[in-house]
């Protein structure tokens, strides 16, 4: 074949490449070349065409594990330029001897897998096989109630349950024999168990059922008289609201008025407190105290399970209040009866009138009671429980209107807003609740004490709320802007009770184990006065509705009365 002189590409080869081969020797010394070195095209002096050298043929084995032997280098050869059409000089039938030779030879090796190769294909396989299973598993719906899993089980024809089998081990039993079953193409046997068990649950149910269409709510539904108690709250609050917003806007507005000097006179009268009585309560330590409205009572209870009423000032006993078979932990009178309530860790409160006789028990706590507290009406009582509940009760009936859960621990704490609108509640969960009382709803979770909460007050401006706990402080919270307002270090050991000054909110007593109770101003929180004189815990305190006197409780079994009047006789003796 002719080339173009200007196409032909001039190479330099060795001197015993350059002489013509013929025959078998061109194809052998061919492959030599290839097999050494790169190939370049052969140039003949007659006829200069490049030789193509053949590619050895990939042997067709099957996938290994053993690694495969290392490929040996395959040489290409140069691509045709401008326009050059370059063609094998050797034979094709010379060329194809040599792959069916090598395909022959590459078709006839074979690999050995080794016996540990062999197993642990065997267990890779086994471990995804598992895995699939449990996919399968996962993706089955198997019944919850166990008389459910019994009765499929049944159906399968499986053993209904082995010796020691729990429900929940049965019922992994049946997902797994369900994805067995799925796996092995066995579905139509599993859809049929499940279509004999839904015909069965359906001729189980009687026609009436099936046309009522049942909603159960998603809360607990309360009785007529929670309903009806909540009616008469709503009344309430709204008129003591607005006679509160009321005055407290007059104060804003009238010019005669000097709220500044208010606030100092009253904290002047509470700076100027000191003992003026001490008596000793019961023969155990004391645990509660409470003033009646007029501030002429006072009631006290101990551990012994008494409770006790002493006349005021002069601290008489008047009369014994003995029911209990347990110790009491708490007393309250009614803001507007002379009727007074007493708690006790026997799981029953108690209403009793000044004559010491039980007019009402309130039964249905499953733990002992703690704290206690009337509702501003005078109608409904509050009461804490540690069995992690409060609970409001009508006080004419004795009916239970409202159980309240909320708290993850027991509950230490309850305390109703002056309007009667709102109910705190704090606990040993480190936490206090504010409450709707008109619907039932948790409005607010006030989180801020590290250790457990053991009183609550509100104020009577409305909108402040004073917390105390084991973690030594007392918290002021803002109920408008939904936090914390002030911490007070208060004390150097745990804070038993918190209570505002009933009448205006001047001021803020708090009782400690530290064997004192301190007073606080409410303008700026910092401290007053501090009541110095019992010998052990103090246990609870009361303010009398005029913010002059207050009593203090302990476990000294002493009773204390801390006044300003008799430094007001002292100052005006001192000026006559």
């Amino acid at each position: 074949m002719d080339i173009d002189e200007e196409n032909t590409v001039s190479t330099s080869i060795d001197t015993d490449a350059s002489v013509p081969l013929d025959g078998s020797e061109t194809v052998a010394s061919a492959i030599d070349a290839i097999s050494l070195q790169p190939a370049e095209p052969i140039v003949a002096s007659i006829n200069p065409t490049p030789v193509t050298p053949p590619m050895a043929p990939i042997p067709s084995v099957p996938r290994p594990l053993a690694p495969l032997p290392p490929r040996p280098p395959v040489t290409r050869p140069l691509a045709p330029q401008n326009g050059d059409s370059r063609t094998s000089d050797s034979d094709p039938d010379e060329d194809e001897e040599p792959r069916t030779n090598r395909a022959a030879s590459g078709s006839a090796q074979e690999y050995e897998i080794s016996e540990e190769s062999q197993i642990v294909r065997e267990r890779h396989e086994k471990a995804v096989q598992e895995l699939l299973m449990k996919r399968r598993a996962a993706a089955l719906a198997v019944p919850t109630n166990d008389n459910a899993v019994r009765s499929r089980l049944r159906r399968l024809g499986e053993p209904i349950t082995f010796f020691g089998e729990r429900e929940m081990e049965r019922r992994d039993r049946l997902r797994a024999l369900m994805a067995k079953l799925d796996a092995e193409g066995n579905f139509e046997r599993l859809m049929k168990a499940q279509e004999e068990e839904e015909e069965a649950a359906a001729a189980s149910v009687a026609p009436s059922e099936l046309e009522e269409d049942v909603q159960y709510p998603f809360y607990t539904e309360g009785s007529q008289g929670l309903l009806r108690a909540r009616r008469e709250i709503l009344k309430y609050s709204i008129v003591k609201s607005a006679l509160r917003l009321h005055r407290a806007k007059r104060k804003r507005e009238d010019p005669d008025e000097d709220l500044d000097a208010e606030v100092d006179w009253s904290l002047k009268q509470a700076a100027n407190m000191v003992m003026e009585c001490s008596e000793i309560g019961d023969d155990r330590p004391l645990s509660g105290c409470s003033i009646s409205y007029d501030g002429k009572t006072l009631a006290t209870c101990s551990l012994s399970g008494v409770a006790k009423l002493w006349s005021m000032p002069e601290v008489k006993k008047v009369a014994a209040l003995k029911g209990h078979t347990e110790r009491a932990t708490d007393v309250a009178f009614s803001p507007t009866s002379n009727h007074v309530a007493t708690a006790s860790a026997d799981k029953t409160a108690r209403l009793w009138n000044l004559e010491g006789s039980v007019l009402r028990t309130f039964e249905g706590h499953l733990d002992r009671l703690a704290r206690i507290s009337f509702h501003p009406s005078g109608r409904y009582l509050g009461t804490a429980s540690f069995d992690k509940t409060w609970r409001l009760w009508d006080v004419e009936t004795g009916e239970e209107l409202l159980l309240q859960e909320g708290h993850s621990r027991s509950i230490y704490g309850v305390s109703f807003h002056h309007d009667g609108s709102l109910a705190a509640s704090c606990g040993l969960d480190a936490l206090a609740r504010v409450w709707d009382l008109r619907s039932g709803k948790s409005i607010l979770a006030l989180e801020g004490h590290v250790k457990p909460v053991l009183g609550v007050s509100f104020s009577p401006n409305g909108y402040h709320l004073a917390t105390g706990g084991e973690d030594n402080t007392c918290r002021i919270w803002d109920l408008r802007k939904r936090k914390s307002l002030y911490i007070i270090p208060a004390h150097s050991n745990l804070i038993s009770q918190v209570k505002f000054e009933p009448q205006e909110g001047y001021f803020l007593v708090t009782a400690s184990y530290d064997m004192t109770a301190k007073i606080w101003s409410s303008r700026d929180f910092k401290p007053v006065k501090t009541l110095s004189g019992h010998e052990s815990k103090v246990t609870s305190l009361d303010i009398v509705g005029d913010g002059q006197d207050i009593v203090t409780v302990s476990h000294d079994r002493t009773i204390k009365i801390w006044s300003s009047r008799k430094a007001e006789k002292e100052n005006a003796m001192e000026v006559d």
